[in-house]
């Protein structure tokens, strides 16, 4: 699996740049978890609807969940690069001139999209205090949204959004061979052992990146992506919110996370202010969307890590595939704060838990 230096073992000049993509990630992180998760809940909260709250089960590795799309839970695909993507890769990462984010293109393809307000090309650029707003409006469009190092020569510490309604392309085998010559399951082809042992291949890809492999739509070209971008000489972030799993699932060099709203019964959020010494209404304020009758509505951020079985052999001998054997595995379950920027999250382990 490819690994990239970490910021002590780069230039000074790469170290910035590192500095500058790791903070506007983390305000990146608050954006799209409070849009995917918090603003989803108001949605069916004013329609007088329930919400359909993700079982347990759904986040355990290679957990099959199938259901309905929800149409007032949002749902996009962001994807925020640490440098430029060659243009030599337009033909997989599709961002033309015709999609590049333009007062012309705006007005053209976006008839049908409200913005906050009227678009500026200054609009586009992170460090604008309405560049959430903007992006959150883009939301709604197909495909990607990609946000990435501004090309000017002059800038170049600065990030923009460059291109929206863009599309993957690569194909899902050639993202499969791709892993399985890095993970050293195949030398060469990807059926060089037969059809079975590349399906349950294609099976893996998907599991390597915390899905299950019926998935479609956004989820599968988050999954595509992120194995093109490990081509890359710079780190990425993938942002894939599903209508399907109510879920908001964050993809980067440090692996996978997901965001998910839970229920936190008042027995367990008694027990967590006791714990941490916390006030009830500190704990409210700070972790909780809503509080409906005996449980809370919190946000709960799972980390997996991948297992030996994801990650390259030692001496990087051919080995053979086990479908069995699991590449992920839970190692934290917190509730995070989603309005504090000083507050740590709170471990909650619920996923292994009976109801």
């Amino acid at each position: 699996m490819p690994t990239w230096p970490y910021r002590y073992q780069l230039s000074l000049k790469h170290r910035l740049r590192r500095s500058v993509y790791e903070i506007l990630r983390d305000q990146m992180d608050g954006y799209l978890i409070r849009h995917a998760l918090v603003e989803s809940y108001k949605n069916f909260r004013e329609a007088a609807e329930p919400y359909p709250f993700v079982p347990k089960r759904e986040l355990k590795p290679k957990a099959k969940a199938i259901d309905q799309e929800y149409i007032k839970q949002n749902h996009f695909l962001v994807i925020f690069c640490e440098g430029n993507i060659p243009s030599r890769f337009k033909k997989y990462i599709r961002f033309f001139d015709s999609n590049k984010v333009t007062k012309d293109s705006i007005n053209e393809q976006l008839v049908n999209v409200r913005l906050h307000k009227s678009y500026a090309k200054n609009l586009r650029h992170f460090d604008n205090p309405d560049f959430c707003n903007f992006l959150l409006d883009l939301t709604p469009v197909d495909y990607a949204i990609l946000v990435q190092q501004d090309p000017s020569i002059k800038r170049q510490n600065r990030y923009v959004m460059t291109h929206f309604h863009v599309r993957i392309d690569w194909p899902i085998d050639n993202a499969t061979e791709n892993m399985a010559q890095q993970l050293r399951y195949v030398s060469k082809d990807l059926y060089e052992r037969g059809e079975k042992y590349a399906q349950s291949l294609h099976h893996k890809l998907f599991e390597n990146y915390g899905f299950h492999h019926v998935i479609g739509g956004r989820r599968t070209a988050a999954v595509v992506a992120a194995q093109f971008l490990k081509r890359m000489d710079f780190i990425s972030t993938i942002y894939v919110a599903s209508a399907e799993a109510r879920t908001l699932t964050r993809i980067s060099e440090r692996g996978v996370s997901k965001y998910v709203l839970v229920k936190v019964p008042m027995s367990d959020i008694l027990q967590i202010v006791r714990e941490h010494r916390l006030s009830f209404e500190r704990f409210r304020e700070h972790f909780l969307v809503d509080i409906r009758g005996d449980y809370g509505i919190g946000v709960l951020q799972v980390v997996y890590n991948h297992s030996i079985y994801s990650k390259p052999p030692e001496f990087g001998k051919i080995r053979e595939l086990q479908p069995d054997y699991q590449w992920l595995n839970v190692i934290n379950q917190m509730l995070v704060s989603i309005n504090s920027p000083d507050v740590y999250p709170i471990p909650y382990s619920i996923i292994y838990t009976t109801d």
